[in-house]
């Protein structure tokens, strides 16, 4: 049995907001170790991919489904993280990881991520159910206006899935809604420090600027899944894998598993990244 990690007032938050914030999700030493080995591990760079935004400005991005005994995979697997996400969706079915995927936005040349829900995305892979889905970002380098952070529009996941179609080679919302919900609702930049986490709701509408400044910004993002959420355009199979949960310590005791035989993203394969006509 997983110990709850959050007050009642975090969980009430999440359902009213479409977020929280984690303060100090990674201590130092853990977020140092993760940041690391995000920079040394050149099975990750390999397996990149470079996301166009509408003015031709790149961000990169490695995304893999299972997660495996390497420092990220601990991460994603150790209970603090699953507790979380369990306590958020409930109960009602086991919490399974969808796919993790690391963010690298460098300096001066990091691409902007137009208005979108996750649910724009995933809804091509059919998942049936959004509410049983979900992100947790860890900052692994400090998140600001000057270098692109997160914008969020507080409540909007209480909007239901709005229409998406491209935006250079990205999936954005329908900007007459977005606009609405600006008028409508709270614009956040959420701000964080290194080891700070943001969890998410996947109907939540969320953007970032271009990194203009002199400092890199990266994160690792985890989704997860209800295994009673049924997705029928997804050829992977860690979405309806239950996650083998490892202790805490797991992520400070790693010493040498890379992602060498992780499952990464190949462009081509994306669903949402395929104009099928689904989102007009």
């Amino acid at each position: 049995m997983l110990t709850e990690k959050l007050t009642p007032g975090q969980v009430e938050q999440y359902k009213r907001d479409g977020y929280i914030i984690i303060k100090n999700f990674c201590p130092a030493e853990e977020t140092e170790k993760l940041y690391k080995a995000a920079l040394d591990d050149d099975v990750m760079h390999k397996n990149a991919l470079d996301l166009n935004d509408q003015t031709g400005k790149k961000t990169r991005l490695s995304l893999w489904f299972t997660p495996g005994n390497d420092v990220f995979g601990y991460l994603t697997r150790s209970e603090k993280m699953i507790s979380i996400v369990q306590q958020l969706l409930g109960n009602a079915a086991p919490v399974c990881h969808f796919h993790s995927k690391l963010m690298q936005k460098e300096p001066k040349v990091g691409g902007a991520w137009e208005w979108h829900q996750d649910y724009g995305y995933w809804y091509k892979n059919q998942f049936m159910f959004p509410d049983e889905l979900i992100s947790v970002m860890v900052a692994l380098t400090q998140a600001n206006k000057r270098n692109g952070c997160l914008q969020v529009i507080k409540g909007s996941h209480k909007l239901g899935r709005v229409n998406h179609g491209f935006a250079g080679e990205q999936v954005g919302a329908d900007m007459v809604m977005v606009n609405n919900a600006l008028k409508t609702m709270e614009l956040v930049y959420v701000e964080l420090e290194p080891g700070d986490a943001l969890v998410f709701h996947s109907n939540l509408l969320h953007r970032s600027e271009a990194n203009l400044s002199d400092k890199p910004r990266w994160s690792i993002i985890s989704c997860y899944n209800l295994q009673s959420n049924p997705a029928y355009n997804e050829t992977s199979t860690s979405y309806s894998v239950p996650v083998d949960v490892v202790p805490d310590e797991a992520i400070m005791n790693w010493q040498a598993d890379s992602l060498s035989n992780a499952d990464f993203l190949k462009k081509e394969n994306d669903p949402a990244l395929k104009d099928t006509g689904w989102e007009k």
